[in-house]
């Protein structure tokens, strides 16, 4: 068994296999999000619902979910900051939320055989509660890499998280779960994506954490207050938007696509820079709201991520419109992309780690932000399949180029001892993410089409490498 010593103020030196022990509940993270958002749920929805409306609802259901796990991962990464089990203060974690969620998303073999509204709202509670439980698992692994791993070696953590995290859980989708949902077989894409959740959980376990070596502060409830304000202004920014664009699009009758483009992005935007800005300033702790590089850094996160979370949730439906694909076809494509991504992403991953350690991480991230919109540009114009594996090789550079400096960067300018709390607040730029683009986005492509949906994601790429100037890096002894 692995034997790593755990202080949050001074990490000690690690393996090559402790990054593999600190970094392996990110495949089973990303490989759950995948099969879900990817391909369970708008499948289900799209059943569930009909195609004339299936962008808002599965927009509504990303939206409300995200926004739960928003909550849940900076409520447990609180938690998982103060535990002083004799398990450690992350693993215990992660067993539960592991354990619990799969007992939820095998239910969802159930729920398919479900019909009309009645399926939609089981699933949309079933997906809210997996959401929480996912993020209970979440919350405690982002904080392994500054609790465990040395300041000039994060540059390599963040590489190594990245294939965990990204091309290794895609590829297997891609071979393994994609074919059986391909093939109507969803419950064995779904016990296939439980057992393998298990097998990382397991895993995570043999990372020997020492408990807590000092007393925490007694924990107070104005923190979490806080989270709830900030959520609460996050989700009524986005709804206030999404409200303003349905009653803008039947004001618009048969305005030009690019019209429609234009509603769609000022909205993202709006909520992006506001939606950051405005949450986190009702934050209680001044701290939070002084650190300006932070707030930009979430910023930046969340722009990017609207596009490639969304790019992620909405493929299955984009190939159906783009290549005029049934469904079988386009759950194939949606499914091997993916996979092709991540095999790019492999090849990048490490390499942006050590540039990461020897350049500015600014500087990469406002690269990655720009090479993000030029995958867009070929993914939009590109007229076969073909452009679109093109298309992936160079979302492949863009993701793990930005993933990685970002999540080092993130390591320079948060409070070391409040790691777990501070990264769950970057959850802004994942959870915002998903229900901004889903929800504002889903409203635009029930009118206008999901090749315009896809292309406004394209600005929120250049939106992440503008943000990525305003960020100071601190100045480290």
């Amino acid at each position: 068994m692995t034997s790593v010593a755990v202080s949050s103020n001074n990490p000690q030196k690690v393996h090559w296999y402790d990054h593999i022990l600190i970094n392996i509940n990110w495949f089973s993270i990303t490989m759950r999000t995948q099969v879900l958002a990817g391909l369970i749920v708008p499948l289900l929805v799209q059943n569930f619902v009909g195609e004339a409306q299936k962008g808002t609802y599965y927009g509504t259901i990303r939206l409300w979910a995200l926004m739960v796990a928003l909550l849940s991962q900076a409520f447990m990464g609180l938690l998982s900051d103060r535990l002083r089990s004799r398990f450690g203060r992350r693993r215990p974690f992660i067993f539960i939320g592991t354990v619990l969620e799969v007992l939820v998303i095998v239910s969802m073999a159930w729920i398919a055989g479900l019909k009309g509204i009645t399926g939609y709202v089981i699933l949309f509670v079933a997906y809210i509660f997996s959401m929480i439980l996912s993020n209970t698992s979440q919350a405690a692994t982002q904080a392994l890499i500054p609790d465990l791993v040395p300041q000039e070696k994060r540059g390599i953590a963040s590489g190594v998280k990245i294939l965990f995290a990204v091309p290794l859980p895609l590829i297997v989708v891609g071979l393994v779960v994609t074919p059986m949902i391909s093939k109507g077989n969803l419950t064995g894409g779904i016990l296939a994506t439980c057992a393998t959740m298990l097998i990382c959980m397991a895993a995570a376990m043999f990372l020997r954490e020492k408990p807590l070596e000092t007393k925490p502060e007694p924990l107070n409830w104005k923190p979490f207050l806080s989270l709830v304000l900030m959520t609460a202004v996050f989700t009524v920014i986005i709804l206030g938007l999404g409200k303003v664009v349905k009653l803008i699009i039947p004001i618009m009758g048969d305005a030009s696509r690019f019209s429609f483009g234009t509603v769609g992005v000022i909205a993202m935007i709006i909520a992006v820079v506001g939606g950051v800005f405005a949450s986190l300033n009702v934050h209680m702790d001044k701290s939070i709201r002084r650190n300006k590089s932070f707030v930009w850094l979430v910023i930046s996160r969340l722009a990017a991520f609207v596009a490639i979370n969304n790019l992620a949730s909405f493929l299955l439906y984009f190939f159906q419109e783009k290549f005029d694909m049934p469904v079988e076809e386009a759950v194939s494509l949606a499914g091997l992309l993916p996979m092709v991504l991540g095999g790019f992403i492999v090849l990048f991953g490490l390499v942006a780690g050590w540039l990461s350690d020897h350049f500015s991480r600014k500087l990469l991230t406002t690269i990655a932000g720009v090479a993000g919109a030029i995958g867009v540009a070929i993914m939009v114009v590109g007229p076969s399949v073909t452009s679109m594996y093109v298309a992936a090789a160079v979302f492949g550079l863009a993701y793990a180029l930005f993933d990685v400096a970002t999540w080092a960067l993130g390591t320079d300018v948060i409070p070391k001892d409040r790691a777990g709390e501070f990264f769950s607040l970057q959850n802004l730029a994942g959870a915002g993410a998903g229900a901004i683009g889903a929800y504002i986005g889903g409203v635009i492509a029930d009118r206008s089409g999901y090749v315009l949906m896809v292309s406004m994601f394209g600005v929120m790429f250049l939106l992440a490498a503008v943000a990525s100037l305003f960020i100071t890096v601190p100045k480290h002894e």
